[in-house]
């Protein structure tokens, strides 16, 4: 019988993206916007500056009556922030203004304090300009920031410290976001143990879920960790018995085709029912991770990812954390490759696309190189922990010598 061909990593991508839910929106204060995806634009609701404001302490005046140079004026007034001269300037008027004055009406130039002799700081008093200014400097016109109805942050954005000060200056107290996505986290297998429970020396803590459940937090989405289900159909399936309540479901472990590898088993149509798994694709040309399973189960979106940890973090970067931004309505265009010029060579590639923990900086020349760790097996977490990068070989990628230049998935923070 004629093995199938292992799905190509881009296009169990595209047939993930394509089946995620896009998630409602919910209305949120902006102090709790911090990383959450907008739902809607963000219109301002408010002018900024709502009229001409001055950027320097000074004297507001009629450029007109500054023409020689020194020149008397005579203070009329003052305008401080917050505050304002309610008079229009006639011929040698002048108004004693602050940074964030309001410009009184007839002024059209600032005088900075430093360009002005004054006989003393009451109204009345006589002042001497020293320096001719230039017509309309430091004023900050009326709508110099963003005027209001105007678009200040698109839908779809992940909202950034900078972005929460400009909605509270548009006058913006609540905004409308995606969201977050649950997402439900069962890991498998007889052998794991939660970290702290007692362990004999038969057994390995359970690291999938906890790191799973972290790189779901910092993609934008909420983890619920479900638990280790037993190497046994019934253990598996008592967990699908009722609704989980998630977005999506993930599961680790048990994915490919040993005597214990029992999720396809314990979940398909003829052992569970009706509501069982229906698989869209099962393994993946790419190394780590080539037994993951897709699907769905009672209509959510399913992926079974491998037990090795490396392999699940792999494709947690690869598929879990752009399914989430999916959900989100967030750009997943963006997925941090670039290029770097390798340390060391590299041998031939196989039919699966490879992904290689390594390291990368940039040099004294200011260029950017990269050197892959030496052990790539995939149930080591140390070396991917110590990574920044994964180098990408494509399928039957040719050798590589010194110098080559390759590509390279940068991590992000959080992950």
């Amino acid at each position: 019988m004629k093995t199938k061909p292992l799905m190509k990593v881009d296009e169990a991508r595209s047939r993930i993206l394509a089946s995620m839910p896009l998630m409602p929106g919910e209305e949120i204060s902006i102090i709790n916007g911090l990383g959450r995806v907008t739902h809607s634009d963000i219109i301002s609701r408010r002018t900024q500056p709502p009229v001409a404001l001055s950027s320097m302490d000074g004297y507001a005046v009629r450029f007109s009556d500054v023409q020689k140079i020194p020149t008397k004026l005579i203070r009329v007034g003052s305008a401080p922030a917050g505050g304002a001269y309610s008079n229009t300037l006639n011929d040698n008027d002048a108004v004693r203004i602050f940074t964030g004055g309001p410009v009184p009406d007839g002024a059209d130039t600032i005088i900075i304090q430093e360009n002005v002799k004054a006989e003393s700081e009451n109204d009345g008093a006589t002042i001497i300009v020293n320096k001719k200014p230039i017509k309309g400097q430091y004023i900050r016109s009326a709508g110099l920031d963003f005027q209001e109805g105007e678009l200040g942050i698109k839908a779809g954005r992940k909202l950034t410290a900078r972005d929460i000060g400009l909605a509270a200056a548009m006058n913006v107290a609540w905004v409308s976001v995606r969201r977050r996505p649950k997402v439900a986290i069962l890991a498998t297998g007889d052998e794991i143990v939660r970290p702290g429970d007692n362990i004999n020396p038969h057994q390995i803590v359970s690291s999938n879920s906890y790191t799973l459940a972290a790189l779901i937090k910092a993609a934008g989405g909420e983890p619920i960790i479900l638990g280790i289900a037993p190497d046994t159909i019934e253990g598996i399936q008592s967990f699908f018995e009722t609704r989980i309540g998630a977005d999506l479901i993930i599961t680790t472990g048990g994915a490919s085709v040993g005597q214990h590898d029992l999720v396809q088993k314990a979940l398909a149509k003829d052992t569970f029912g009706a509501s069982g798994l229906d698989i869209d694709f099962w393994r993946i040309a790419m190394r780590p991770g080539k037994p993951m399973i897709f699907g769905r189960i009672n209509d959510t979106p399913m992926l079974g990812l491998p037990g090795n940890p490396v392999s699940t973090m792999v494709c947690g970067l690869i598929f879990v954390k752009p399914a989430i931004r999916k959900m989100l309505g967030a750009d997943i265009t963006n997925d941090n490759t670039t290029k770097a010029s390798l340390l060391e060579a590299l041998p031939e590639n196989d039919e699966r696309q490879d992904y290689v923990r390594a390291i990368y900086f940039i040099n004294d020349a200011g260029s950017k190189v990269v050197k892959a760790f030496d052990r790539q097996d995939s149930s080591m977490m140390k070396f991917l922990t110590h990574s920044n990068c994964l180098i990408i070989r494509p399928p039957f990628d040719r050798s590589h010598i010194v110098g080559d230049e390759v590509e390279i998935l940068e991590f992000e923070e959080g992950f």
